[in-house]
This record gives structure tokens, C-alpha cells and sequence, in this order.
């Protein structure tokens, strides 16, 4: 986790994304939320559209095509979350653990009827 923490950081400061220096200012922090929260929106709209499944679009890169898709979405979530908590000095792994762990006491639906 913590890997992915930083390869997903280095590659964002490396595309210009983090030319913040020192705290990050709240607006940063604002903006950084509602981009994680677009992909989940992207992710939604490729659901809807019935793309389940990776697929390609014509757009190029130096590697190929471009991978597309409700997956991809997915991973596009977890590399901003991992993004931002890299620059915030947040390890992530133990605090998902210890999620998970309290999670594990909770009753079925938390309790709540759906």
C-alpha cells in the first residue's frame, strides 16, 4: 500500500498537479475530494452506459490505447485517494486496517433496516 501511496503521488507531482509547497491550503484539499468524487460520478456513468468490463478508446498514448471502463474508474478513485494521502503524510494501511477491524464488530447492516 504504502508503494502505490507514493508511485501514485510521484506520478501526479511529476504531471504538475502539486505545485503546492508546504500545508496544503484548504481549497486544495477541497478541489483534491471533489476530483475523487468525479470519478466515482464517471464510475456511475460507465455503469449506466453497461461498461462493466476494461475496454479501450481511440485516444493514444506512448503505450497504447487508452484503458476505459467501470474498473478503471475504480482504480482512478483509489489512485487520487492514494495521491492525497501520500501528500497529507497519511499511511493509509493501518488505518484501513483498523477500519476493518472495527468494522468486523459492527451488527449486520450496522444495524439498520434497508
Amino acid at each position: 500500500m504504502r508503494e502505490l501511496q507514493k508511485l501514485s503521488h510521484q506520478q501526479s507531482r511529476d504531471k504538475g498537479f502539486w505545485d503546492v509547497a508546504g500545508e496544503v491550503p484548504l481549497t486544495t484539499l477541497v478541489a483534491k475530494l471533489a476530483l475523487i468524487h468525479s470519478e466515482v460520478s464517471e464510475a456511475v456513468e460507465e455503469l449506466r452506459a453497461g461498461r462493466n468490463e476494461v475496454w479501450y478508446s481511440t485516444e493514444r498514448s506512448d503505450t497504447g490505447l487508452k484503458p476505459e471502463g467501470f474498473p478503471v474508474e475504480l482504480a482512478d478513485i483509489v489512485i487520487r485517494v492514494l495521491d492525497l494521502a501520500e501528500r497529507l503524510k497519511i499511511d493509509l494501511e493501518p488505518v484501513i486496517l483498523e477500519k476493518l477491524t472495527y468494522n468486523a464488530t459492527r451488527p449486520y447492516r450496522h444495524g439498520k433496516e434497508i
